[in-house]
């Protein structure tokens, strides 16, 4: 796959899990085409890797080159002169409407100037490139101008769709900032114009250009697009900052590897369930800059996740304190802090502002907790209820720990043992039950759990996890690798599940099948081709194939494994 979007995510194969939310919306990009696809929004909280997503959206749409053409512009948290805005708009649909015509990747990252467009449209016969440019480069100076250069900007899209018989997929990254940060006058002095947003009111309707917006702050979202766009314009869907528990654990997996991080099958497990599957909480535990981190025991666990949470220099505490520092210094007062407290701890319950002063013997009265509640929520850190005097905490276990951490001491006069509980969640009651989590994980990680194995132990006898081993004389591994490719003479391409290189100069080449049916002849012979392939590439190397198979082998692949020295296994014996 080609990535012509330079993701915030950096290294491409880093984005891991959202099949949940990728099946709901490959649905909805596949009725584009159709005209069937309403506008839609994105809800949710920052840190939950929402930009990763629409920007992998735009990756995929770019590289499959189908009857969707995707636009990404992100608004940015700075002060722009709206000309300015609308020629930088401009340059950028352009830019990449034009790189997925001629396919060429490297214009998505690169803003043509305005004379290159219109060159473009000259010699391609667009006349909307030609026209608009103009219109742009005349008017600039020319300050009664300035709406409609604006107005050619943001129609763009739905223009040229219209025109050219198009689909065109309009993805408007933290939108949010259209309302803070676009200035009418050129020196950005004053106040900004909020009512920027309201440009897209009738484009957000259509279906030839829909829209997918995304913000960072989903009550300033929701209540800009309540305000300038009408809330049912736009269909949410809401984004958990949590993968599913098993795409936590792969995260966990590939970070540790990226970033070359030592863990062990156990602590990648434990890592996993105290940042509850959170890829943010883990990619700052992975990196944290703890002194004293080391991730190889469950100690080193809960100690690098506890300063993550309570050092105020990391990067997950500079995060969300970045967040919280502009509510509650704006509000200001003891008892929005013991309201927030208290509806983190109960975040499962809602409640009125009535019930609030009682529970609380808050000194105020009830429209003035009304409207630091209301506060509160606008802000992202409480919810609304159906009703508008109904709270309650967010179900949101990262965040909640950082309030707990910030606010505990200073509302109930005691700091939480947070090491306590992390150690509580996370120690399993006998050895003999994380060896059977580890085994049921077996079948979704089995590439990951030996890799980090080899990892760990490096060295060691490869008989310690495969029978059939033909030298069985101890390794000393140094690099470890997944997911290796390799080029035949002949251009045909193989994968590698491990390559595992020892300082002796043999190499250990691992096979992982994770089906539900046995391996078969075909799948071994397959096996053999690669090797073959690995050894012309590295004639000197001396290889040691193994095979693991979690539902066996048929008679005859293992029949073919004894025959060539492959080392055979159905489990992983040691993690």
């Amino acid at each position: 796959m080609q990535y012509p979007l330079s993701e915030k995510i950096g290294e491409p194969d880093l984005f891991v899990g959202r099949e949940k939310e990728f099946r709901l919306f490959n649905k909805w990009l596949s009725n584009i085409p159709k005209r069937l696809s309403k506008s839609r929004v994105i809800l949710a909280r920052r840190k939950s890797g929402k930009t990763a997503f629409v920007q992998r959206i735009f990756n995929q749409l770019w590289y499959q080159n189908g009857s969707v053409i995707p636009f990404y512009f992100s608004f940015e948290e700075k002060n722009i002169w709206y000309p300015d805005l609308a020629i930088n708009y401009y340059r950028a649909f352009a830019s990449q409407y034009i790189s997925f015509l001629q396919r060429d990747e490297k214009l998505v990252g690169k803003l043509l100037p305005l004379e290159h467009i219109r060159q473009y449209g000259v010699t391609n016969s667009i006349e909307d490139f030609v026209n608009d440019v103009d219109f742009l480069l005349q008017n600039k100076t020319i300050a009664g101008s300035h709406d409609l250069m604006w107005q050619i900007a943001y129609s763009a899209p739905h223009r040229f769709a219209d025109c050219y018989d198009r689909r065109i997929l309009v993805i408007l990254d933290e939108f949010q900032y259209i309302t803070q940060f676009v200035y009418r006058g050129e020196s950005c002095e004053g106040e900004p114009d909020e009512t920027m947003a309201g440009s897209y009111h009738s484009f957000s309707e259509s279906k030839i250009a829909p829209m997918l917006v995304t913000g960072s702050y989903v009550g300033l979202l929701k209540k800009i697009i309540g305000k300038y766009l009408q809330a049912g314009r736009l269909k949410h869907t809401r984004m958990s900052p949590y993968l599913a528990p098993q795409e936590g654990l792969q995260a966990v997996y590939k970070y540790a590897e990226f970033f070359q991080e030592p863990i062990t099958n156990e602590t990648a497990v434990q890592i996993n369930e105290l940042c509850m599957a959170d890829p943010f909480f883990i990619s700052c535990v992975i990196q944290s800059d703890y002194e004293e981190r080391e991730l190889l025991t469950s100690k080193g666990v809960i100690n690098t996740v506890h300063y993550e949470i309570s050092e105020r220099d990391s990067e997950m505490s500079k995060t969300w304190n970045e967040y919280l520092y502009a509510t509650l210094n704006g509000i200001n007062n003891i008892h929005a802090k013991s309201m927030l407290l208290h509806l983190t701890q109960k975040a499962h319950q809602y409640w009125t502002p009535k019930q609030l002063k009682e529970k609380l013997s808050l000194e105020l009265g009830i429209n003035d907790i009304q409207k630091k509640l209301v506060m509160l929520s606008e802000a992202d850190l409480i919810d609304r209820g159906s009703s508008d005097i109904q709270f309650c905490g967010l179900t949101d276990g990262t965040l909640n720990l950082i309030v707990r951490n910030r606010l505990e001491e200073e509302i109930s006069g005691f700091k939480p043992d947070l090491k306590q509980e992390f150690s509580t969640k996370i120690e399993p009651k006998t050895a003999d039950e994380m060896q059977g989590k580890l085994n049921q994980l077996s079948g979704y990680f089995a590439e990951y759990q030996v890799a980090t194995a080899f990892r760990i132990k490096q060295q060691f006898s490869l008989e310690m996890f495969f029978v059939n081993v033909f030298d069985n004389t101890e390794l000393n591994l140094t690099v470890v690798k997944q997911r290796v490719q390799i080029q035949r003479v002949d251009g045909k391409v193989f994968e590698i599940d491990i390559v595992a290189e020892s300082i002796c100069g043999r190499v250990v080449l691992v096979e992982v099948k994770k089906r539900l049916t046995k391996s078969s002849l075909e799948m071994v012979e397959a096996f053999l081709e690669k090797v073959n392939a690995y050894q012309q590439k590295f004639p000197e190397a001396v290889i040691l194939p193994a095979f693991l198979s979690l539902n066996g082998f048929v008679s005859k692949a293992k029949s073919l494994c004894e025959k060539k020295g492959i080392g055979m296994a159905v489990r992983i014996e040691h993690y």
